[in-house]
């Protein structure tokens, strides 16, 4: 069963540079629904990784709404934005975002370490991710250790772990090969409807087309047919 998770009514976002207005997003409306993926395309400087920042909350929209599971996230505080996306909302980057003196294991512990979560409790969920994106035996390395499908597949298990109802993930496939970013994007799609997730994901990638339930092209800061 779906749910819808995010709402965007007549989203936009400006910045001035100098004495110019940048309209990095305009007009975008879009709803985000449990266990289905997203993608967002378009190219370098379209407004992808501005939209995943109003989204998530992490930039404040010009114009417009964002409702996260029926809050609107301008009435919330910083303090309720961050404990929303450490418990809501996970993240999955480019440069994988990995913690280089901890193992595989202690990066995809971490959240939970923050969070509070019980130890037993907290290794059993690990374990967990870990197994389900097929890290089992690798889990003891450092991420210098790891290729780089295996440090992305690690930083999925790593949005995964704090059981989010939100996955955004910005260009996870721009530094890896055609064959292991195929792969990356199959894992996620598994994952948005195994484990009930909503899952957007912004890239150039047209392999997306694929692979994702939903794809929105986004040019010039608003989605085009």
């Amino acid at each position: 069963m779906t749910t819808t998770l995010v709402t965007a009514i007549n989203l936009a976002r400006t910045f001035l540079i100098g004495s110019e207005e940048v309209h990095a997003v305009h007009d975008v409306n879009v709803e985000i629904v449990s266990g289905k993926l997203l993608a967002i395309t378009g190219r370098s400087g379209s407004g992808k990784t501005t939209l995943l920042n109003l989204l998530a909350g992490l930039d404040t929209p010009t114009s417009g709404t964002v409702l996260f599971e029926g809050q609107d996230l301008s009435k919330l505080a910083d303090w309720e934005l961050t404990e929303l996306r450490r418990h809501r909302i996970g993240f999955v980057f480019q440069s994988f975002g990995l913690l280089p003196l901890l193992s595989a294991f202690e990066n995809v512990e971490l959240p939970l370490r923050i969070a509070k979560w019980d130890r037993d409790e907290r290794h059993r969920r690990t374990e967990l991710c870990i197994d389900q994106v097929g890290l089992s035996a690798r889990s003891r390395h450092r991420p210098y250790e790891l290729s780089g499908g295996e440090l992305q597949r690690l930083a999925i298990a790593r949005a995964l772990v704090h059981q989010p109802s939100l996955i955004l993930a910005d260009e996870p496939t721009g530094e890896l090969d055609l064959a292991t970013g195929q792969a990356i994007y199959k894992l996620l799609k598994d994952i948005s409807s195994q484990e009930n997730v909503g899952v957007v994901v912004a890239t150039h990638d047209v392999v997306m087309a694929e692979i994702a339930d939903e794809i929105k092209e986004i040019s010039d800061g608003t989605f085009i047919s």
